[in-house]
């Protein structure tokens, strides 16, 4: 399970960490935010400590990195299976276009190839519709397509008895044809045949899906509440007699040229690994992407989680919010340097994990009898590739298996330099003031806020991921919730966050000194689930990302629970502008949701807490469904274009992503390393043309 950047809250031990990186000897020197287009900023992030690192360790996340690095080309095609060969058409265009750069259409064509690869593909990273182009058609064809010719280092994707211009005409078909596989991740119908993303052959139903992973889960010999996460690793296909199978990722399989790269490196890595049990994983992890045995992965993961070391790794198929059915996992890679000083702090939560549990508002027969294995430690991201770049998580909560965290534990992580690195991007808005609805409220979140959102996150990824059991019998969440899986899965970790935030005992242990801390972060909690998010769809459209649905199913929920008792208040607002034009007094309404009894509040929380976790436990797919599109997928179009129109006014970008370090090996004259240097690039394009050139290792189809 990952948090989201865009969540914008920061980790209770942030404070503790120093950021000193090599060159740059204070804060006011290194450029965070380097451009912002679209609705989308670029950042970069430093990486505090690695000159402190023995050259053992430097070597680490050199090999490590260039492993990450080199699956970078899975992600494109996992989203769609015509994107590399967008992306290297756009690339080649980039690299060899002879014509004038300086027109509008030119700077919009970079827009469109900067949001693609931020993307990874021609769909939006968060709310999967296609990206439209500032272009036209005839400009891409005439003027861009006819005035480029391939080159050595960036050359068409032709494919057999193609030309340049037969290309010219199939992508200009996939990018202007909006109605063309429109939908990266479809929540409506049959939620495979509208999605476009590569998951499954194109003319695959949702039920022949699932019937097909229905019967490999009966033939195994392995008790069902054990088994592993079946169709993680593999692309669902159709033969030519029309029977189902599983393209599997593996060497010799889908994928299995950038897997071969990415062993290499894996291999550097043993080399220098810091202990038996590190190589041990290492020798897992590759036995996996040699064999696509997706038992391997099980392996790993229990074998992951009991290594401890300062140098640590999240690589493979993990997350399946890419897939509306929930099952098929993206390719994903976070190279990590732990915090040694900050992470120290996290200790009281991870001695309280049990106590946590005993305590929650679920079932008693919900409740884990021992919370095992949970830990949580602060890290800083030395690299990111696959679907954690340039989008990124800001915490992380693994493995996904349910058997396993319920048996083994789980490893929960805050990325405190990217946390960092976003925050110090962001110029101070002015969102607080417009969308509080008292001084009292702002002067609280300035005063607690900062803490709050770290606590809150905390929480959530350490307590609520960790918490609650399914009952014996019951399948995967995946299998018995299906496409609400993820939805229900945030809302039960935010809500475990929420009912404690409240709590006196988070004061008693010195989480934090008031419970004005936890109303600060109720406060900004339905701001944001009944408002501000909405800045982040279109007019009209209905809410589909996981995260946003589980957001505004709380707010929404809790507010109408809370009527009866004037618990959360709508409040409205008349304020008179003078229109500059007639001289005339006018109107616009401010809609402000003020909370009246923070305990009741709670409370309200507790019983929904109580409820999903019901769901999630017994399987009960027709509650949980209820749930979602009753109160998490439509929006009130009035306060939605409320919301637009009051952000007008802020020129900041609602999503961040980011520029990753880049590493350079030091030799002597014998050819040996001597040392590993570290640069901070600062332009995006220059990265993702570099990343093309050297990092591109799948056929243009797969």
């Amino acid at each position: 399970m990952k948090t989201p950047i865009f969540f914008k809250i920061l980790i209770i031990v942030l404070c503790f960490f120093s950021c000193n990186t090599n060159n740059i000897n204070n804060d006011k020197d290194f450029i965070y935010l380097t451009e912002q287009f679209s609705d989308l900023k670029l950042i970069r992030y430093k990486v505090p400590g690695f000159e402190k690192l023995d050259l053992r360790q430097k070597k680490l996340i050199y090999y490590l990195s260039q492993a990450s690095l080199s699956g970078r080309d899975i992600i494109f095609d996992q989203n769609y299976r015509h994107n590399l060969r967008v992306r290297r058409t756009l690339e080649t265009i980039v690299a060899n276009y002879s014509g004038d750069r300086d027109t509008e259409d030119f700077s919009n064509f970079m827009i469109y190839t900067k949001r693609m690869w931020f993307s990874g593909g021609i769909h939006h990273h968060y709310s999967s519709a296609k990206i439209q182009p500032d272009f036209d058609s005839e400009y891409f064809i005439n003027e861009l397509i006819t005035k480029t010719e391939s080159s050595d280092q960036f050359a068409f994707p032709l494919l057999k008895n193609e030309d340049k211009m037969d290309l010219a005409r199939f992508i200009d078909n996939i990018i202007f044809n909006d109605k063309l596989d429109h939908k990266r991740v479809s929540k409506d119908g049959d939620i495979i045949l509208n999605s476009a993303n590569n998951y499954y052959e194109s003319t695959i139903t949702a039920q022949e899906a699932e019937l097909f992973y229905k019967k490999i889960k009966s033939e195994q010999t392995t008790p069902y509440f054990k088994q592993p996460e079946f169709g993680l690793n593999s692309k669902l296909d159709k033969n030519s007699e029309g029977n189902l199978f599983e393209n599997t990722y593996k060497v010799g399989g889908m994928y299995g040229e950038a897997l071969e790269q990415m062993i290499y490196w894996i291999e550097k890595a043993k080399t220098v690994a810091e202990n038996e049990e590190q190589i041990k994983s290492y020798d897992l992890l590759i036995d996996y992407y040699t064999t696509g045995d997706i038992y391997k992965w099980d392996e790993y993961c229990v074998q992951w989680l009991n290594t401890k070391t300062d140098i640590d790794w999240i690589n493979g198929f993990v997350e399946v919010y890419g897939d509306a059915a929930g099952r098929k996992g993206a390719y994903e890679s976070i190279v990590q340097i732990k915090d040694m000083e900050a992470s120290k702090t996290t200790e009281v939560i991870n001695e309280y994990v049990q106590w946590f549990e005993d305590n929650s508002s679920i079932m008693d027969e919900h409740k884990k009898e021992n919370v095992v294995g949970v830990s949580y430690k602060v890290i800083n991201v030395a690299m990111e590739s696959g679907d954690a770049s340039p989008s990124t998580p800001i915490g992380v909560n693994l493995p996904n298996n349910p058997w396993i965290r319920k048996e083994k534990g789980s490893k929960s992580v805050s990325l405190a330099n990217i946390i960092d690195a976003y925050d110090k991007s962001s110029t101070g808005s002015g969102f607080l003031q417009e969308f509080c609805f008292s001084e009292d409220e702002v002067k609280r979140s300035k005063k607690h806020g900062e803490v709050a959102d770290k606590l809150g996150t905390l929480l959530h990824e350490v307590v609520g991921h960790a918490s609650g059991q399914i009952n014996e019998g019951v399948g995967d969440p995946k299998e018995t919730l299906k496409n609400y899986k993820s939805t229900l899965e945030e809302a039960r970790a935010d809500l475990v966050a929420l009912y404690y935030m409240m709590n006196p005992k988070l004061v008693e242990i010195g989480l934090m000194d008031s419970l004005e801390c936890g109303m600060a972060e109720y406060d900004s909690y339905l701001r944001n689930g009944l408002m501000l998010q909405l800045r982040r769809i279109e007019v009209g459209k209905n809410i589909e990302q996981d995260h946003m649905r589980n957001r505004q199913l709380v707010a929404s929920w809790a507010y109408e629970k809370g009527l009866k008792d004037n618990v959360i208040k709508k409040h409205t607002q008349e304020i008179p502008t003078l229109c500059k034009t007639s001289g005339d007094t006018l109107s616009h309404t401010k809609t402000f949701f003020v909370i009246n009894d923070y305990k009741k509040l709670q409370n309200i929380f507790g019983q929904l807490l109580r409820e999903i976790q019901r769901i999630t436990s017994e399987g009960d797919f027709e509650a949980g469904k209820t749930l979602v599109e009753d109160y998490g997928v439509k929006v009130d179009l009035d306060i939605h274009k409320e919301v637009l129109a009051r952000s007008k006014q802020f020129n900041s970008a609602p999503y961040g992503g980011f520029i990753n370090p880049r590493y350079t090996l030091v030799k002597n004259e014998k050819n040996e390393i001597i040392d590993v240097e570290i640069e901070y690039p600062d332009d995006f394009t220059t990265q993702m043309m570099d990343y093309a050139k050297n990092y591109s290792f799948l056929p243009h189809l797969n």
